[in-house]
């Protein structure tokens, strides 16, 4: 492991805006679970989450953007999360905190309804059918996001990939689930949403290839 590396996972460990947890010891009980509002951002604002982060590119531009709302961006990579944590402490954003964590485990960090919104921004596809249920948007994740998600609550969906856009697509369709707003190529089309302009490096660099980026906004009150 690399010196840098190192010191990322020792610098993981002192900050108080990143949560990492053995499995055994998340099981014991997460002590923010049904929480996070009263005793770790201290307020009653709606939470946001972001799932499969990354180094928090997207999480942040939402916690800067919308101080008046929470953010938590998750996923299991530390050495990415240190990154988003290590800006957000440098920044001195108050509305924001990472989670180290598979999306598995989702349900053991948040309570019933805690949740007012999902982002899922460029997750892997995972194309292949025999991973079909390592998809984000899989029935068993939105059963998932379902159980801790307020009612009337939104799931956003960017994907650079056409098969998985497609794959959520029917498959909402095919659970009667609610599709607010949708589009094959969001610059280009009459989806009047400034939440869209934040870009991820990645989508930065999709977009420079000709790629164009997809979107779906659902609700799954009815999963």
């Amino acid at each position: 492991m690399g010196k840098n590396k190192l010191q990322h996972y020792k610098d993981i460990d002192s900050y108080n805006n990143l949560f990492q947890y053995s499995y055994d010891d998340i099981k014991k009980g997460f002590p923010l679970k049904g929480k996070w509002k009263k005793e770790y951002f201290k307020n009653d604002k709606p939470i946001t989450l972001e799932l499969g982060c990354g180094k928090g590119e997207y999480t942040l531009g939402l916690a800067r953007k919308y101080p008046n709302k929470n953010f938590i961006g998750i996923d299991i990579k530390g050495a990415r999360l240190w990154r988003g944590a290590t800006t957000a402490l440098e920044e001195r954003i108050n509305n924001i905190a990472f989670i180290r964590t598979r999306i598995e485990l989702i349900e053991d960090y948040f309570d019933e309804g805690e949740v007012d919104e999902i982002w899922i921004t460029f997750p892997d596809p995972h194309p292949k059918t025999p991973r079909i249920r390592k998809r984000l948007t899989n029935p068993r994740f939105l059963e998932m996001y379902r159980n801790i998600l307020a009612k009337g609550s939104t799931i956003h969906l960017k994907t650079d990939n056409q098969m998985l856009f497609d794959y959520t697509f029917e498959l909402l369709n095919e659970l009667n689930l609610e599709i607010v707003s949708h589009t094959n190529d969001v610059y280009n089309s009459d989806i009047d949403d400034d939440i869209l302009s934040i870009k991820t490096f990645y989508e930065k660099k999709f977009l420079k290839e000709n790629i164009s980026i997809k979107y779906l906004k659902f609700r799954i009150d009815n999963v």
